[in-house]
C-alpha cells in the first residue's frame, strides 16, 4: 500500500537494533534493500528498544541515503517454540497470559549484561522481576530506567515476576481495575491486591 506521499506501509524483520546507536534495520519482506529504523521512530511507538527477528509493520519512504522506517503501525515479537522463556514460568501461564490484568509499570533498573532487572506497578509498591528472555519473548531487546511499560504479572518462586512486557500505551487498557493497594490495619487487603496483581 502507498500513499499520496510516496510512502509504503511494509512489513519486515528486524535484521539488528542497537538502542545505544540509536538505530537497526529492517528486512524488507518484498525484496530489496534494508530498511533503516531509527531510535526516534520507535520512541514514537513506545519503545526504546526491539529484538532481533521481531515483525515490523511500517511506513517506509525513500531518502537520499536510502529507505527509512518513519512511523510503526505494529510489533510482533520474535517467533517462538512455544516453550516458556523460563523455567518458573509453567506452559500453563504462556497459554494464559491475555487473560492476565496488563498492569502500567515504570522500570527501576534493568541491565541487559546481567539478564533481569525490575520494575514498578503504578500504585503498587514491591519490585517487579523482569528476566531478559521474557524481555525478547515479548519482542524487546532492552529497558530503559525510568523507562513506562505494560505487563503482565505472576507470582513465582522468588516474588513477583513479569509474564509479558507490552509498551506503555497497552499498559493503560486495564485503567478500570483497582491500581491502588487498599490499606487494611492487619495487612490482608495488602495481601489480596498482590494475589489480584498476580492472578
Amino acid at each position: 500500500m502507498t500513499d499520496e506521499k510516496g510512502m509504503t506501509l511494509v512489513t519486515g524483520q528486524v535484521k539488528w537494533f542497537d538502542p545505544a546507536k540509536g538505530y537497526g534495520f529492517i528486512l524488507n519482506s518484498e525484496g530489496g534493500p534494508d530498511i533503516l529504523l531509527h531510535a526516534n521512530v520507535l520512541r514514537n511507538f513506545g519503545r526504546s528498544s526491539i529484538a532481533d527477528q521481531s515483525r515490523v509493520t511500517a511506513w517506509v519512504q525513500p531518502t537520499a541515503r536510502g529507505l527509512q522506517a518513519t512511523e510503526v503501525i505494529e510489533v510482533e515479537p520474535p517467533e517462538t517454540d512455544g516453550s516458556p522463556p523460563i523455567a518458573d514460568l509453567d506452559s500453563a501461564v504462556i497459554e494464559q497470559l491475555d487473560s492476565l490484568p496488563l498492569r502500567p509499570a515504570r522500570v527501576k533498573w534493568f541491565d541487559k549484561g546481567k539478564g533481569f532487572g525490575f520494575a514498578n506497578i503504578f500504585g503498587h509498591p514491591d519490585d517487579v522481576f523482569i528476566h531478559v528472555e521474557v524481555l525478547r519473548h515479548s519482542g524487546f531487546s532492552d529497558l530503559a530506567i525510568g523507562e513506562a511499560i505494560g505487563i503482565r504479572v505472576v507470582e513465582g518462586p522468588r516474588g513477583l515476576m513479569a509474564a509479558q512486557i507490552t509498551s506503555w500505551d497497552r499498559g493503560g487498557e486495564d485503567a478500570d481495575l483497582a491500581l491502588t493497594p487498599p490499606t487494611g490495619e492487619d495487612g490482608d487487603d495488602q495481601d489480596e491486591f498482590l494475589a489480584h496483581v498476580a492472578e
